[in-house]
This record gives structure tokens, sequence and C-alpha cells, in this order.
């Protein structure tokens, strides 16, 4: 399949042939969204760790400009996805349309923008930056992990209209194969793992809970003992 790749600085989505509108790659997409989501994951355990904000607040300006790139001049050169398009560079296209991607990645640039005003700006933090923090979060992981794009299936009820070219075509209604159904064996075992995750953890906390010691015996300075 020959693209017909738009070269130019600015615009949105890639010109594929066999596709009416312009597209975007999931699969580098997914990856960009794997690596914001441990950057800032990182950044907020630091915080959470040893109240830290520096690393926060730098990772927080990192990720509005890589997204203000993909929204206001062009995904191509977006760092992150650049990033991403080489991690993948020996898999096949997944072909996305560029317009949901757009409505979702705008989401994504109000909420950097909350963000980076209070918590830099400001210089404050409140639930206002915790809740921004945690749903910034939660879009990543879900892209990253499962190839569901929250702020795309908003985009469909925003604008009163299905999304076009979707990953693993959630956007045409279809009937599940075999593969995907999940018999009732399956969910047995599933709810049965959690009880038992609930019931050993109380049964196991005094052997867990105990502080491992350093089986080769070098203490924190990096000395033999």
């Amino acid at each position: 399949m020959n693209n017909n790749t738009g070269n130019g600085i600015s615009g949105f989505g890639e010109h594929v042939e066999g596709y009416a509108i312009p597209v975007l790659n999931e699969r580098e997409i997914r990856a960009a969204a794997g690596m914001l989501f441990l950057m800032l994951f990182i950044s907020v355990m630091v915080v959470i760790l040893k109240q830290d904000f520096f690393l926060l607040k730098y990772a927080v300006s990192i990720f509005l400009v890589d997204i203000v790139i993909r929204v206001f001049i062009n995904p191509r050169y977006a760092p992150f996805l650049v990033v991403g398009r080489w991690v993948v560079r020996n898999q096949v296209p997944e072909y996305v349309g560029a317009q949901q991607k757009k409505f979702a990645w705008i989401i994504g640039v109000v909420l950097a923008s909350v963000f980076f005003v209070h918590l830099i700006l400001l210089n404050a933090y409140s639930p206002i930056t915790g809740i921004v923090c945690f749903v910034c979060l939660i879009f990543l992981f879900f892209e990253a992990a499962f190839g569901i794009c929250l702020g795309c299936k908003m985009y469909s009820m925003v604008y009163r209209e299905k999304a076009r070219y979707c990953p693993g075509e959630v956007c045409v209604a279809g009937e599940r194969h075999d593969i995907q159904r999940i018999t009732g064996s399956q969910l047995a075992v599933v709810a049965g793992f959690i009880v038992l995750i609930i019931l050993a953890a109380p049964m196991l906390k005094e052997y867990y809970g105990q502080a491992p010691y350093d089986i080769f015996g070098i203490d924190s300075s990096g000395t033999h003992r």
C-alpha cells in the first residue's frame, strides 16, 4: 500500500491509499501513550514518596509541549510520536481516523494546560491537580494497555456521528468471534481468583510484611559487610 504522506510542517493526519479520510498509525500512538504514562506515573510516585515536585513539573511541561505540537502543528513532529514510530517501525501499521484523535488530543491539551497553570505557574497543588493527573493517567493507560481511546468515544457523543477507522474496527458493529466470547466458567475462575486474593492478603501479611535481607551482604554504601 502506497502512502501519500503530507510532508509539510502543518497538517493533521496522513493520506493513505484506500482510506477516505486522513489517518494516523494507532501502533505508534499506543507506544507514545505508554511512554507518557510511564513518565507521569514515575513522577507522581516521586511526589508521593519523597514530596519532590521537580520531576512532575518537568514531566507536565514535556507532556504539554508534545501534545500541543500534535494538535496545533503536526503529529508527525511530536517527539513522543516520532519515538513511538521508531519503536514499532517493524510492525504493520494499524490505521485510525485522524479526526477523532485530534478531538481526544484537544481534551489532552486542556487537561495538560490546567495542570501546567495550576502546578507550575501558580506553584500550587490541590484536588484539582490530583484529579487532572488521575484523568490523564487513566486516558494514557487505556490507550497504551487496551487500545481504547476514551477521548475518541467522547467524539461520537459530542458530534453525534460515528468515528471512522477505529482500532480493532470497534466503530463497526459486528458479531464477536468465538475466541472473543467469555464463558461462565471463565467468569467463575476470575471471581474465584478475586476472592482468593482478598482472603489470602490478611493470612500472608505477617510473612510478606517482613523486610527482605541483603542476600549478598552489600550495604547501601556499596561496601561488603
